[in-house]
C-alpha cells in the first residue's frame, strides 16, 4: 500500500487575524506648518503599555506619470523632472508630484500639478496605485496617476520651485533604475508599475 503524504495549507492572508489596534488615549499637536502637521499621541498598546508617539500628519500626494506614446509606443517617453531636494542635499530626477489641497479630489490635484509643474495637459488618466510613503511615523499617502494621450503647454511652477522639464524614454529611464541613478522612491515605484503593466498588457 502506497503511503499517503499529509500536506498542510498555510492560512490565506483572509484567515489571519488582524493585529489589535491601540487606543488612542490623548492627541496634541506639537508643530503646525504650511504643508504638514507633527502631532504627538499618547496610546495604550494592547497589552497595556503606554506609549508616546509622534506623528506627521499630511493632506496626501499624487504622483503624474505622463507618458507620450505617438513617436514610439513600443517605448514610449516619460516627463521627468530634475530639481535640488533640501532635505536629501541632492539634486534627484522625478516624476512630477504635487501635495493634495484640503478638500480637493486627488485626480483634480493630478491634474492641476501637472499643469503648474511642467506645462503638459493629459486626456486619459488611470490610477495605477495608492500606498503610503512610510507609515512607521508619517502620514502620508501617495497616489500614482498614469497619465496618457499628453500635450504641450505652459508650465506656472510656485516661486520657491526651480524645475528642469525634460522627457526619457521608458527603457532610458529603466536603465537609469538599473545603474542605481534613480533615488527617489514614488519614481522608482511608478516605473516599475508601469513597466510590469505594460509587460502584462493591463495598459
Amino acid at each position: 500500500m502506497a503511503a499517503q503524504i499529509k500536506t498542510s495549507s498555510s492560512p490565506s492572508l483572509a484567515d489571519k487575524k488582524k493585529p489589535t489596534k491601540p487606543r488612542l488615549i490623548s492627541s496634541k499637536i506639537a508643530y503646525k506648518g504650511k504643508v504638514f502637521s507633527v502631532v504627538t499621541d499618547t496610546v495604550e498598546e494592547p497589552g497595556g503599555r503606554i506609549n508616546t508617539r509622534d506623528v506627521i500628519r499630511h493632506n496626501g500626494s499624487v504622483v503624474m506619470l505622463a507618458v507620450d506614446e505617438s513617436k514610439n509606443p513600443r517605448d514610449p517617453e516619460i516627463v521627468f523632472e530634475r530639481q535640488y531636494r533640501h532635505a536629501a542635499g541632492l539634486t534627484l530626477i522625478e516624476l512630477p508630484a504635487g501635495r493634495v489641497e484640503p478638500h480637493e479630489a486627488p485626480l483634480a490635484a493630478a491634474k492641476r500639478e501637472l499643469i503648474e509643474e511642467t506645462g503638459y495637459r493629459a486626456r486619459r488618466w488611470t490610477l495605477l496605485t495608492k500606498y503610503f510613503a512610510s507609515p512607521g511615523f508619517l502620514g502620508e499617502w501617495m497616489q500614482i496617476y498614469l497619465a496618457r494621450d499628453i500635450r504641450e503647454g505652459a508650465a506656472t511652477p510656485e516661486p520657491d520651485e526651480n524645475i528642469e522639464v525634460f522627457r526619457l524614454t521608458l527603457s532610458e529611464a529603466l536603465a537609469l533604475v538599473a545603474a542605481n541613478k534613480i533615488h527617489d522612491g514614488k519614481t522608482l515605484i511608478g516605473l516599475m508599475l508601469y513597466d510590469a503593466a505594460r509587460r502584462s498588457g493591463r495598459v
